[in-house]
């Protein structure tokens, strides 16, 4: 339905568009493939201090019986480091947080070619310790800390994970991996060459916004922009890595989860049949959208408790 849908608009190709444009386009489209917005107790904006600017954080806190501490989980939004935004992803991140009895907070990073990398890593490290500094004033228990995203927001989630793995903290319960970009240093995997063309996000697409998020003169095996390339993987704690089959990054994050499997880390690895890139955003339209949802939330809490 999605791929006539996108034809029938007859949409230009990612890399055609200017930024700014394509931005507004997926703002639209997003309105149109979101599911219904959970009910929340409470939506919070807020303002965290960045390395070099504040960084805008929505806080969601889920309707619950109760009344202490809940877990938290800080997401990062897809978008290729260049598109997409808070309202983009706000029914995903209604349903991550009712799903998974947990306090979202959605962060805002600063995206590409603006702000090219590294800023959306300092800004997605600086929100996650100022989640886990901060943690009671959000009504978070700072022991119970999760990190996810979609896409290039999973990229940043895992590269925070190895980050807090290597500096000592903050200890994180889960990582929720939604169909992640974990290695831009290579797009010759089957799945880059099956599904490059006529499947949603194209080869030439993830090209473009990688091009963009990097500039000419970094290395895209830096694990800060690729984490498959980390070399060590042990220590890193539980991690859900969800997969689409008619994906063209797929088997990078299967490739990823094997990884990590080999390291000793526990990995729940789920597979989407004949789904395509960013099926999660588009619950709306694709009811195993929403069940995917439901699977994230169900593995959070149980890592969570």
């Amino acid at each position: 339905m999605l791929l006539q849908m996108q034809a029938a608009a007859g949409a230009p190709p990612l890399e055609s568009m200017e930024p700014v444009v394509l931005r507004k386009a997926f703002s639209e489209q997003s309105k149109m493939t979101a599911a219904p917005p959970a009910e929340m107790s409470r939506v919070e904006e807020r303002q965290i201090p960045g390395d070099e600017t504040d960084i805008p954080v929505r806080i969601y806190r889920p309707i619950t019986d109760s009344e202490g501490l809940l877990p938290v989980l800080v997401f990062y939004h897809g978008g290729g480091w260049v598109i997409c935004d808070l309202d983009t992803h706000d029914d995903v991140c209604r349903s991550l947080a009712a799903e998974g009895e947990c306090i979202v907070v959605s962060v805002d990073y600063r995206l590409a070619p603006e702000h090219r990398y590294p800023a959306a890593v300092d800004d997605a490290w600086a929100a996650l310790l100022w989640v886990a500094e901060n943690s009671t004033s959000i009504g978070a228990d700072s022991e119970r800390i999760a990190v996810g995203g979609d896409s290039a927001g999973g990229n940043l989630a895992a590269v925070v994970t190895n980050m807090a793995r290597n500096q000592g903290g903050p200890e994180l319960a889960a990582q929720l991996l939604i169909y992640p970009v974990v290695d831009i240093a290579r797009m010759d995997r089957d799945s880059h060459l099956k599904f490059g063309n006529d499947y949603g996000l194209t080869l030439s697409g993830m090209e473009w916004f990688r091009d963009l998020y990097l500039g000419p003169d970094q290395d895209a095996k830096d694990p800060h922009v690729s984490p498959i390339y980390a070399g060590e993987f042990s220590g890193l704690p539980p991690t859900i890595v969800m997969t689409a089959e008619a994906d063209v990054l797929c088997d990078e994050g299967e490739a990823y989860a094997q990884d990590l499997i080999n390291a000793g880390v526990h990995v729940e690895h789920t597979s989407y049949d004949g789904m395509v890139h960013g099926f999660v955003s588009m619950a709306g339209i694709i009811d195993v959208g929403m069940q995917a949802r439901k699977d994230a939330g169900a593995a959070l809490k149980k890592f969570f408790a």
